[in-house]
């Protein structure tokens, strides 16, 4: 029995996703078989690949944009990436932000919010 649930995203620049990843500490991978409970194992066209167990498979969707699929049961992809991946898609969004920024040529800085968050203030040059 399969425990994989995919999600739908406006995912769309693998290059964001790569920095979010790496501030994460983990590696995004092209073409490869993501982990799940059991040994079950699904392919993605890109694959986030956990310190843990599991991992979570990136597959283009009708729209363009890139779903995510994981393996939630234990915990073990929530302990990574946040409940719901939250951590992974607001750290994909700051990346994604400052680099559409910075090639308009603006400069950005981040600022840690108390609540976990991050304030991005964009400056013009």
């Amino acid at each position: 029995m399969s425990h994989f649930t995919t999600i739908q995203t406006q995912v769309r620049d693998t290059e964001a996703l790569r920095a979010a990843c790496a501030e994460l500490g983990v590696t995004l991978e092209a073409n490869a078989t993501a982990r799940g409970y059991s040994g079950n194992k699904i392919k993605g066209e890109y694959v986030i690949r956990l310190k843990g167990p599991y991992d979570v498979a990136l597959n283009r969707q009708e729209d363009g944009a890139y779903g995510l699929t994981a393996d939630w049961w234990s915990g073990h992809v929530a302990n990574e990436v946040g409940e719901n991946y939250g951590r992974l898609l607001q750290l994909y969004g700051v990346h994604k932000a400052s680099r559409e920024a910075r090639m308009r040529g603006f400069s950005v800085r981040r600022i840690p919010v108390s609540d976990g968050g991050i304030k991005l203030v964009i400056e013009g040059v």
